[in-house]
């Protein structure tokens, strides 16, 4: 590939990449899965990228190239081996008292996110990241009404979860 298609994509990548950490996030329970999903990203996307024609915004293609590989590897890997629970490794450096009760709501968001299958995690990923039902849809290559509808079901039943 010549030099300013892959100046662009580098560029392009670092300006979007805490897309690509925040789908790791979701998608993976430690930091060397972390890593990998973000490595296997990141080729998928420069694979794809003489590909992108500029009809949609590039992150717009970025999230569906990374939510289709994270989901494509997370189905393929809950048939192989479990990894261990990021949260049973974090450390408590400081003895200050520590207020845990944004973090524990956040762990409890996500565990609750991690139950849903791999269509509505992704539409709650991209709702918490204040995106509009019309670039969810065009993202998940669903409508926009059935994107409204699946997000008011998820709400509905992440609430009987969160708050029993």
């Amino acid at each position: 590939m010549n030099q300013e298609l892959e100046h662009g994509f580098v560029s392009q990548l670092e300006e979007n990449q805490n897309i690509v950490h925040k789908i790791c996030r979701l998608y993976t329970n430690d930091s060397d899965a972390h890593n990998d999903l973000f490595q296997e990203i990141t080729i998928q996307l420069w694979r794809a990228y003489p590909k992108f024609r500029g009809d949609s915004k590039f992150s717009t293609w970025m999230y569906r190239v990374a939510l289709n590989t994270a989901i494509t590897l997370y189905r393929k890997s809950k048939r192989s081996i479990k990894t261990q629970d990021f949260e049973g490794v974090s450390f408590k450096i400081s003895a200050e008292p520590y207020d845990d009760t944004a973090e524990q709501q956040l762990k409890l968001m996500y565990s609750a996110v991690k139950d849903l299958n791999d269509i509505d995690k992704a539409l709650v990923f991209l709702y918490l990241e204040d995106k509009n039902y019309r670039e969810i849809s065009e993202t998940l290559g669903i409508t926009e009404v059935n994107a409204r509808v699946k997000m008011n079901r998820i709400k509905e039943k992440l609430r009987t979860i969160i708050n029993p």
